[in-house]
């Protein structure tokens, strides 16, 4: 599998949820009907999802599954699989809100993918032929 492609799209997709999150939570959260809730909470959160994106940036030359880079690994398979779990949930419990279900899905497509990486031995291509 190749890692690279992986870890740099994860690294876009939670660093475009991090600047969004860190940069407009009021608008974020009147967008999601949450109108109650802290903007200091959702900068929080984005400062979490912009920090991953960075792990992933700077840990997409390196060679991950097996035993190498295995805490990144388990770091994003566990994120994105219990987030992906949560987000299921909460889809199922209100079937109206169609971007729930869309980051449901997506969370749950990047655990697959990290939990391969993570219980699979990487393949080295190799760079002198």
């Amino acid at each position: 599998m190749n890692t690279k492609l992986l870890m740099i799209v994860s690294a876009a997709v939670l660093g475009a949820a991090g600047i969004m999150l860190t940069f407009l939570p009021l608008e974020v959260s009147s967008y999601l009907g949450m109108a109650g809730t802290s903007s200091v909470m959702l900068q929080v959160l984005g400062s979490l999802y912009f920090g991953f994106a960075m792990l992933n940036w700077t840990a997409k030359a390196n060679l991950i599954g097996g035993i190498y880079s295995k805490p990144v690994a388990i770091g994003n398979f566990t994120h994105f699989l219990i987030g992906g779990l949560a987000l299921a949930k909460l889809a199922f419990r209100n079937m109206s809100i169609t971007y729930i279900f869309i980051a449901a899905i997506i969370y749950l497509i990047f655990s697959i993918f990290f939990g391969y990486v993570l219980y699979n031995n990487p393949v080295l291509k190799n760079k002198s032929a």
